[in-house]
């Protein structure tokens, strides 16, 4: 039975009294919406600016958050709402709407896009009722509080999640946040941060999440792998017993955060789930990176951190503890810039910049808290409807022609993440252009297997007929090792370094209709 929460709030306090001592005051500046730019993986997929350009708001109740999104003209009219007060069960109803989908005792963010909710003048503090995004898209949340969110007990939200995202969401900026709870799930409390059900290009940054039995996950249980894409940079996590994240299947890049008194795991990178580890500091904590309550394991790309005081418990059965001397198992390509502070300075930085009501400031990749400038109108870069090929290094390859020699996939296994009903796994390797295979969502895993290790360096993803152009952004992966051969956008021939290996996958992550592959071709040259 792990440990709950509760019962060290008292030791935690007086550590973060201890600290308040040493931490210099900061200007506190106005908030205003998207101030200082989006970061990680919220960049990509064409970009998060949530309501910027649209009308913007007051609100100091959660029913007139609720009323901001159903006034306006459709679902996806961008629109800034600025939230000051205590936002709580008593003062949130649900409101009704053709552009809402709202619901009382939770702010319900359902089937909209193009909204940004900020915290400004005094604060904005969620007590007890968690904010839920399900099935949206272009979201920024920042400057908020949000804390002692119950799944059980009186009153209950959202599950118990602090903030959650389900079903079907893409491009989610959380910066500058407070999430907290009053210990672990016996007491009532669930996850801080919790991704499931196909979310992906997610940024939490400059945040503190504190106090609780499960920190955040991405990917319900070992089969949910369809979530990913993930960026958490300059955050604090303190006194959590475990999920710092919990990582299913997807790729996250973890960097620049501090860690304190993590209490029975950290890191816990599982079912082929890959994390690059950067320049983040480990203080007072226990098997702070690696695969743990499970036999599936996840990899890891590490360097720069620091651990201070860090425990490890011995491998076993379901754990695999990344220490005591953490090495790298995998690789893992960043596809946008970003700058690294040193990890001796993290804690530092973070103490000065996370969390709500910090004036919004951030690292200028020297140690050196920056306020940022305001630029609530910036237009995100989308990239093109077809990219070219990436290799893991980040260097683009010229497409290839038509391959040429035999086709592996023809007599090899196979298998997937799931399938549409009509369609199978052995559709991608009968040669046969009639017959196709589809996930049962919108993005899914296609490989093919053999019984032992096969040379492959190139591979032809076809489209069955009326289907051209569906399949939207793609990984190749070495199943197994986690390692990314590829990645890019639509299907065509696709080549990478000679690899030989016992199964590839084919990873659809975005698609803009039902994707249909008819052939998973693979050749050796």
């Amino acid at each position: 039975m792990r440990r709950t929460a509760a019962v060290r709030l008292s030791a935690a306090a007086a550590t973060v009294a201890a600290g308040a001592a040493i931490v210099v005051a900061l200007p506190m500046t106005q908030a205003s919406a998207a101030v200082g730019g989006v970061t990680g993986y919220a960049t990509q997929n064409g970009g998060t600016t949530g309501g910027a350009g649209g009308q913007t708001v007051r609100a100091t109740t959660g029913t007139a958050i609720h009323t901001a999104l159903c006034g306006r003209a459709s679902s996806s009219t961008p629109i800034i709402i600025e939230v000051q007060g205590t936002i709580n069960h008593g003062n949130t109803a649900k409101v009704s709407g053709d552009s809402c989908n709202t619901a009382a005792g939770v702010i319900e963010l359902k089937q909209i896009s193009n909204v940004t909710i900020v915290g400004v003048g005094s604060g904005a503090v969620f007590d007890q009722l968690g904010i839920h995004i399900r099935e949206s898209s272009n979201i920024i949340i920042q400057n908020v509080t949000v804390r002692n969110v119950k799944k059980s007990g009186s009153p209950t939200s959202n599950g118990g999640d602090a903030i959650g995202m389900e079903s079907t969401v893409r491009n989610v900026w959380v910066d500058h946040v407070n999430l907290e709870a009053s210990g672990g799930e016996s007491e009532g409390f669930d996850g801080l941060f919790d991704m499931k059900d196909n979310v992906q290009y997610v940024t939490l940054s400059y945040s503190t999440l504190r106090n609780s039995g499960r920190g955040g996950l991405i990917g319900s249980s070992e089969s949910d792998r369809t979530n990913g894409f993930v960026t958490f940079h300059h955050n604090l996590y303190e006194n959590l017993d475990s999920r710092t994240p919990l990582l299913r299947g997807g790729i996250a890049h973890i960097y620049n955060n501090s860690y304190v008194s993590l209490n029975e795991s950290g890191i816990n990178s599982r079912a082929g789930a890959r994390a690059k580890v950067d320049n983040n500091y480990f203080r007072n904590s226990k098997d702070v990176l690696g695969t743990f309550y499970t036999s599936e394991a996840g990899f890891w790309q590490v360097s720069g951190n620091i651990f201070d005081n860090v425990t490890w418990s011995a491998p076993g059965t379901d754990n695999n503890p990344a220490g005591p001397d953490p090495v790298s198992n995998t690789t893992v390509s960043i596809p946008y810039a970003y700058s690294l502070d040193g990890a001796s300075c993290v804690p530092a930085i973070v103490a000065q910049t996370a969390g709500a009501n910090k004036g919004l400031q951030v690292s200028n990749g020297n140690c050196t808290p920056t306020s940022p400038t305001v630029s609530p109108t910036v237009s995100p870069t989308v990239s093109p409807t077809v990219s070219p090929t990436v290799s893991p290094t980040g260097t683009p390859t010229p497409t290839p022609t038509q391959p040429s020699g035999t086709n592996l996939s023809i007599g090899a296994g196979s298998d997937g993440s799931s399938k549409a009903s009509g369609t199978g796994y052995g559709n991608v390797r009968d040669g046969d252009l009639s017959t196709y295979w589809s996930p049962a969502g919108a993005t899914g895993d296609i490989s093919i297997k053999w019984g032992s290790a096969t040379a492959v360096s190139r591979i032809n993803i076809r489209e069955a007929a009326g289907s051209a152009g569906s399949i939207g952004a793609w990984q190749v992966i070495n199943h197994g090792t986690g390692t990314v051969l590829a990645s890019g956008s639509g299907a065509r021939v696709i080549s990478f370094a000679t690899t030989s290996l016992t199964k590839i996958t084919f990873r659809i992550t975005s698609s803009t209709a039902t994707p249909k592959v008819a052939e998973f071709e693979t050749y050796a040259a």
